[in-house]
């Protein structure tokens, strides 16, 4: 009985041995066959032909820890469950206002070759780089923002929401980069925001951002207006009207979707003459909750014209 079971023991040994040097002659095989090419093709076929497919779709470090990118994987997990994994927790995150851990978490797919995961990090280091204790970080936040957004809309130039996030960032680099470059921009930034209405009229902050772009026109300086005629032959122009248009068509559409709207909506019945109605707003905006950097600013600011509008004239002498 003992020297059957030693031969047994043998065999089952020498199977093992011969099913591990056939896979290592089969990787060895496949690195050959990819010596010379470039790095990029090494990171998309050594997982396409090893079975990690995820790791070549959504740019995950080939050989890094799996764990890392905190996804659930089974042997019946597709591209697509992970794809909606990733996702999904982007959502949440976003939801709770978890700035820091879901751009951390986005970064690790930051060579994705997927668009709705690209525009959501754009949108992440965007929000980073708002946040007060990233004040130093925030123009590299912003152009790193941008190249994720060039890449998704080079990827699907369907996707409303990547125009909405391209348009957005070309404005801000435009700005960071000062008045004349934010002008040579404005053309742009408005055929974006109104593509992203476009393809999707039910999003509320397209609606609000063209209403922030005529807004910014409409009150545009003498100066910069000089500039714009230097740059434009028919330099863009827009009135406080359309401006309202907008933004009363953003609060329709959502309503008390974003505190900047009503704080936008403020200023421009202020314009308009409308204190009444400006009053409306400017105490709407005051009384919406502050959960990120845009509605502490739009509180403050809406604060401050609420008082300017509220507060007795002095008497006059005469």
């Amino acid at each position: 009985m003992s020297s059957s079971r030693l031969n047994y023991f043998l065999r089952l040994t020498q199977l093992r041995v011969g099913c591990v040097r056939s896979i290592r002659q089969q990787t060895k095989r496949v690195t050959n066959k990819m010596n010379g090419q470039r790095s990029c093709y090494r990171k998309l076929l050594v997982p396409l032909v090893t079975g990690n497919t995820m790791y070549a779709l959504f740019g995950i470090n080939w050989g890094g820890n799996e764990e890392k990118a905190d996804v659930i994987k089974t042997d019946n997990t597709t591209v697509e469950d992970v794809r909606q994994q990733i996702l999904n927790k982007a959502d949440y995150l976003y939801s709770e206002n978890k700035v820091v851990a879901l751009y951390d978490f986005l970064r690790m797919h930051q060579h994705s070759e997927d668009d709705e995961i690209l525009w959501r990090l754009a949108r992440a280091a965007v929000d980073k780089g708002k946040l007060p204790e990233f004040t130093d970080m925030k123009r590299d936040l912003y152009y790193e923002a941008y190249d994720y957004i060039k890449k998704a809309l080079e990827l699907n130039p369907r996707n409303f929401a990547v125009h909405k996030w391209y348009a957005i960032l070309l404005d801000y680099t435009g700005e960071l980069e000062g008045n004349k470059q934010r002008l040579i921009n404005a053309v742009q930034v408005k055929e974006h925001f109104q593509k992203a209405i476009e393809l999707n009229p039910k999003d509320a902050t397209s609606i609000h951002s063209l209403g922030q772009w005529c807004f910014t026109f409409a009150a545009m300086p003498w100066y910069q207006r000089k500039l714009a005629a230097v740059i434009y032959a028919s330099p863009p122009s827009s009135t406080f009207e359309e401006a309202l248009t907008y933004f009363l068509q953003a609060e329709e559409t959502e309503p008390n979707f974003y505190s900047m709207n009503l704080l936008m909506l403020g200023k421009t019945y202020m314009r308009l003459k409308d204190a009444e109605m400006a009053l409306t707003y400017l105490t709407r905006c005051i009384n919406h909750p502050v959960k990120t950097p845009d509605d502490k600013q739009a509180n403050d600011e809406a604060g401050c014209l609420f008082k300017m509008l509220t507060q007795k004239k002095p008497p006059s002498d005469k």
